[in-house]
């Protein structure tokens, strides 16, 4: 069970017991009339042999308040495209699967990409954008809920916790995270949360003192959760991140257009489980050492654009100040652990810290070589200026494909 405090500028809707989840559908269910609710789900074709997906499309089936589930597909030839449609179809909800590596949104991508305004690598940046782009497209719904593929411990509470705040008559809430602690059940996981991102936090203020955007950001209980709900006003006018920043993008994004009083995180499981990414100590292309340089890089940019400078001598204070604040961390995280029965290897999470300082180290590096880098991919709204029919364009390719997959 959680608790009842608040730390921090971001409002944290616990879970203080154990309401039954049917509770929560009746309300919503009773508010989907009014204010209709969509769900988006970013997969792998791959994750159709997974051991989550399947669990979770059991418990979508019993989700009445939903008007519409979208999937994008990724890394599906045509027959892995039949194969997901088919998949998906126990489904009682109207839901919609976008085929993003099918020659029809591979050829609106490509008029896209002759404006400007289409993502410029894959990836679940890109998946995600074309589902909320065919959320909007769409227009069943005003509210829409995000989450992964991979969740091993998913269950429809999640989900109903998720979207909870954000249909809430009198909330007022325009943005919702979730959170929850990681483990599978043996040891502590969530290593780029525990050993990267909350540690650096700490370090940046050391380096460079208070800072609002920081402050925000610690607020969050696990910042980067793949769940959030939000109003279509929110993703209208949202870059999404086009690499592994992308939870920590759409948090810079909400805190760019709303105040905190908008803004909500709220507890959706107890514990939680899933997909783990490899480590690739010696590879920074790969797994959760990408994904540290990433969110580094997101960072440099966000507090250069509040203000921030940064120079060698900045980099080197910000390095030395993550390496201490992560090491006494990992002394932390071992005791959590050992009082609640699991586990932590502790020269592991010694050795990922070291990995993270690297990762920190070439995110500096990357930063201060390409300053002008923005990875964010277009809003719709400029999407939408450019190209005034792409809603019509996206809507009717993924109809197409929804009806009839087999073209040349």
């Amino acid at each position: 069970m959680g608790d009842f405090s608040q730390f921090g500028r971001i409002p944290t809707l616990h879970r203080l017991g154990d309401r039954p989840v049917e509770e929560l559908e009746v309300e919503l269910t009773a508010w989907s009339s009014t204010t209709p609710m969509a769900l988006v789900i970013p997969a792998l074709l791959s994750e159709l042999d997974g051991p989550a997906l399947g669990r979770i499309v059991e418990e979508l089936r019993s989700v009445e308040y939903l008007v519409e589930i979208i999937v994008g597909i990724d890394r599906a030839d045509r027959a892995g495209f039949e194969r997901a449609r088919e998949f998906f179809s126990v489904l009682p909800q109207r839901h919609r699967l976008l085929w993003n590596d099918g020659p029809r949104l591979q050829a609106l991508d490509a008029e896209l990409r002759k404006l400007g305004v289409a993502p410029v690598d894959e990836g679940k940046g890109r998946n995600v954008w074309f589902c909320l782009g065919y959320f909007l497209a769409s227009g069943r719904a005003s509210v829409v809920a995000l989450h992964d593929a991979d969740v091993l411990t998913y269950d429809r509470r999640m989900l109903a916790r998720l979207l909870y705040p954000v249909v809430h008559p009198t909330f007022g809430y325009a943005f919702a995270k979730g959170y929850y602690y990681r483990t599978d059940g043996h040891q502590l996981t969530g290593r780029v949360v525990r050993l990267f991102l909350q540690p650096l936090l700490r370090a940046f203020t050391t380096v460079l003192g208070p800072n609002d955007y920081i402050e925000y950001l610690a607020g969050f209980r696990y910042p980067l959760a793949g769940e959030a709900a939000m109003h279509a006003d929110v993703v209208r006018n949202m870059r999404i991140p086009n690499d592994w920043g992308l939870e920590i993008g759409l948090l810079a994004e909400v805190y760019r257009r709303y105040t905190p009083r908008r803004i909500c995180q709220v507890q959706i499981a107890d514990a939680y489980d899933h997909k783990h990414q490899r480590l690739s100590g010696d590879d920074p292309t790969a797994g959760i050492h990408k994904m540290a340089i990433d969110i580094g890089k997101a960072m440099f940019r966000k507090l250069a654009i509040d203000g921030a400078v940064f120079t060698p001598a900045t980099f080197r204070s910000l390095k030395a100040a993550y390496y201490r604040e992560a090491l006494d961390l990992v002394e932390v995280h071992h005791n959590n652990a050992v009082i609640n029965g699991l586990h932590t290897d502790r020269h592991l999470e010694e050795r990922t810290v070291d990995v993270f300082a690297e990762a920190l180290v070439a995110a500096g590096e990357a930063y201060v070589n390409n300053p002008m880098d923005t990875p964010f991919i277009a809003s719709w709204a400029r999407v939408l200026s450019a190209m005034p029919d792409v809603f019509d364009r996206l809507g009717e390719a993924v109809e197409a494909d929804a009806t009839d997959a087999v073209i040349g």
